[in-house]
């Protein structure tokens, strides 16, 4: 009997006495055993209640045993969601460092059932993150990190039957470092060729690294020529004379899954050839030391700078007789009790992977007596100025002379002209010994000028004194001008 309806009793009538449908012809689902078990087949939700066995013994005694039968079904229809995510090709998801991430799970059980979403990693095993009673499940993961990489799993249990369905996905989380690439270089056994290294460590996946050279307008990608690229977090290059130039941009580019669309990282170099620089002449005195110097700072990749020899370029060794300092992109060679056998050329040579450049230093070395001629030499000259000096204060303190007499030619009869101007204020006192001019046209004032010759030898002055008065007078009376000025 089933909630105290009778199902069955031996045969198919019971079963439609107790209301239920009739079997189909052949197999019922309703069996009465011989045992007295009652075999139910293909059980539904309908199947479910309790069931009391009625048995009569040939004592005319009965036995009754009751029984609850509960059906339960599912887990049925589990799916689990987790966004946003990139799906790759073999089902594996893919998050982004610093994105937030939602899980969701749902399925379907009776009477009841239980979801768990629960956590596999490098650190953890089986943590369970969430669980709930309901039909479905999501938890978030706030700034997502590289210990959050791992195997997510969502468990739909069953509470009667306790069957349970497991649905997993592996969830990777990719990330970059926030530096840039580190370009670098290192010299190669021939001068002429340069290895170019370039690492970016600490990016998940492995990034693809490119080495290139910058051609035209670098836009939102990188364009130019490709020298090598390889999925690595080390690439080196090898590149000789010939593939380098003066101003090439050699740039290593960083390539990541990570980044957004049109964002890359890359570090770069401008390559530049040695430019040596210092003093081209040198004098140094014999015996003594000179320092000479040389100053290389320009070039990219660094350049070696040695100090060399002669035109044969011989190497110079340190020792007794040479000395060289290096500090930072200044390089000096001492040379050390010098002789004739030093004087010439030495060349300070620089070379990196681009060319080679030189600079030419001429040492020339003087003995004492080349400093004792010098020194006549500068007393020779202070002697002239001297004399130049003494001429000039003689021609200026005769300057009066030089513009009346004409120059240094004049004799010293010469020299004893007097020049007499008469003021018109006195020209009554002179009226009868000067000659008197007629008025000019023109309206301007005329004045007599009268130049007097003096004698300069002393017989003359004699021969003057002697002269009297009168005499004097009648001579300025009837004595001609020499000369008529008319000012």
């Amino acid at each position: 009997m089933k909630n105290g309806r009778e199902v069955i009793s031996g045969g198919p009538p019971a079963a439609a006495a107790a209301g239920l449908p009739s079997p189909p012809a052949g197999p019922q689902r309703l069996t009465l055993l011989h045992d007295g078990s009652l075999n139910i087949q293909g059980v539904t939700p309908g199947d479910e209640g309790s069931y009391l066995c009625n048995t009569s013994l040939p004592d005319k005694s009965t036995f009754q045993a009751r029984v609850l039968l509960q059906v339960a079904s599912g887990p049925e229809n589990v799916a689990v969601s987790v966004r946003p995510v990139t799906a790759l090709s073999n089902g594996t998801l893919i998050a982004f460092q610093g994105s937030t991430v939602t899980f969701n799970c749902s399925g379907s059980s009776y009477p009841s059932q239980q979801l768990t979403w629960s956590f596999r990693g490098a650190s953890s095993s089986n943590d369970s993150l969430a669980s709930t009673s309901g039909s479905w499940l999501d938890f978030r993961i706030g700034d997502i990190q590289p210990r959050d990489q791992g195997v997510y799993s969502c468990m739909a249990h069953n509470n009667v039957s306790h069957q349970a369905v497991n649905k997993s996905t592996q969830l990777l989380v990719y990330y970059v470092p926030d530096r840039h690439p580190e370009c670098m270089w290192a010299p190669a056994q021939d001068p002429s060729h340069i290895l170019f290294s370039c690492s970016w460590f600490g990016a998940y996946p492995t990034p693809t690294l490119l080495w290139g050279e910058d051609q035209g307008e670098q836009g939102a990608h990188w364009k130019g020529r490709v020298y090598a690229t390889e999925v690595t977090d080390n690439l080196t290059v090898m590149m000789n004379r010939s593939q380098l130039f003066d101003g090439q941009t050699v740039r290593c580019v960083a390539q990541h899954p990570a980044f957004d669309a049109g964002k890359e990282k890359s570090c770069s170099f401008t390559l530049k050839p040695p430019f040596p620089e210092g003093e081209p002449l040198t004098t140094a005195l014999e015996a003594t030391s000179v320092t000479l110097t040389c100053t290389e700072s320009e070039s990219i990749p660094p350049s070696n700078t040695t100090w060399r020899k002669g035109l044969q370029q011989q190497d110079i060794v340190p020792g007794s007789k040479y000395l060289l300092f290096q500090d930072g992109p200044l390089l000096k060679l001492t040379i050390l009790n010098i002789s004739k056998d030093d004087e010439g050329v030495y060349f300070c040579r620089s070379e990196n992977p681009l060319a080679v450049r030189e600079l030419e230093v001429y040492l020339t070395v003087k003995t004492s007596s080349v400093y004792t001629g010098a020194i006549i030499g500068v007393f020779i000259a202070a002697l002239i100025v001297g004399l130049v000096v003494i001429i000039a204060k003689t021609v200026y303190s005769s300057r009066h002379r030089i513009c009346l007499g004409g120059g240094f030619g004049q004799t010293e009869e010469d020299r004893g002209d007097v020049l007499s101007l008469v003021e018109s204020d006195d020209e009554q006192m002179f009226q009868d010994a000067v000659p008197q001019l007629p008025p000019s046209t023109n309206g301007r004032h005329t004045t007599l000028v009268q130049i007097h010759r003096i004698p300069s030898s002393d017989h003359e002055d004699a021969e003057s004194a002697d002269t009297s008065p009168q005499q004097q007078e009648d001579t300025v009376q009837t004595e001609e001008p020499d000369d008529l000025v008319i000012f």
